[in-house]
């Protein structure tokens, strides 16, 4: 079985942002923001993940808190973008 969208965006914030041996400890719905899960830095490095990973062009404009708040918003916009090109 593969993993999910929201399997792949926990395993590289866990991974690569947080270096967490024990996995992504938030839930999908925390804001990255308010919990100081990722800083500035790393919204970019999770935009280039999800252009490489999931196949889609992350526009400037769309570089926003509603887009890339939490596990669940990158997500829903990752499944919007894949289902529109």
């Amino acid at each position: 079985m593969s993993e999910n969208i929201e399997e792949k965006l926990r395993k590289y914030i866990a991974e690569n942002i947080l270096f967490s041996t024990t996995g992504y400890p938030y839930a999908d719905n925390a804001s990255f923001l308010e919990n100081g899960i990722i800083d500035s830095m790393n919204v970019m490095e999770l935009v280039m993940f999800v252009e490489d990973r999931f196949g889609i062009r992350v526009e400037d404009n769309e570089i926003i808190p509603d887009h890339f708040d939490s596990v669940g918003q990158i997500a829903g916009f990752v499944r919007n973008k894949q289902n529109h090109s």
